[in-house]
């Protein structure tokens, strides 16, 4: 991941600890091909890699707090990803049907294309559902921070509130929406994955 270690800045971690989603988008974009290689090269399944791709990104956005207190993200971020791909192999190894699975994408058996795209869109709609039923400053915070990518600094000076009531907002935001998606049984990470492709 050499190739990304140019253009993380101390700056850039900084906006992303202030709950910078263009920043955040940033290190995603700039880490998470690589990422995925490295991953597929110990999991053996792609679908796996992507998987563990977006729960390493959401974990690390969930956590953004402290990003900026971490000396080399680059290592950091590669550590976080063995780690999680151990755990997977570990999982693997007493799932049998995890393991059937597994085999059959690796001898290409497996077209989830389709399937996939269409599981996305009913994900998508889904999630717009669970911004929609939020109260209505909040969902007004969430979007102008997701949308229009404005800095909680930005929304607490257009809105007239304090940084404080901004993040809050922000936070149980994204608490609301979670819960929303876990009782409809749609993945966080493909949340994650449609706030960054925003």
């Amino acid at each position: 991941m050499a190739t990304a270690k140019e253009h993380i800045t101390p700056e850039l971690l900084r906006k992303i600890t202030a709950g910078d989603e263009n920043a955040f988008r940033s290190l995603f974009d700039l880490y998470k091909n690589n990422l995925f290689d490295y991953l597929i090269g110990i999991v053996k399944s792609r679908q796996v890699a992507e998987e563990l791709v977006m729960d390493i990104f959401l974990k690390l956005w969930l956590g953004r707090e402290w990003i900026a207190d971490i000396e080399h993200i680059e290592p950091f971020i590669k550590k976080v990803a063995y780690n999680k791909a151990i755990d997977f192999l570990r999982y693997a190894a007493r799932n049998q049907k995890l393991q059937h699975i597994i085999a059959r994408e690796m001898a290409g058996e497996v077209d989830r294309s389709l399937e996939m795209q269409l599981l996305e869109k009913d994900y998508q709609h889904i999630i717009q559902e669970a911004v929609r039923q939020l109260s209505p400053q909040r969902r007004l915070v969430y979007t102008m921070s997701r949308e229009k990518g404005m800095t909680h600094d930005e929304i607490a000076r257009e809105l007239n509130l304090s940084i404080h009531t901004v993040s809050n907002h922000t936070k149980e935001a994204l608490r609301s929406i979670r819960g929303f998606l876990s009782r409809n049984n749609v993945p966080v990470t493909a949340f994650l994955l449609y706030t960054l492709q925003k």
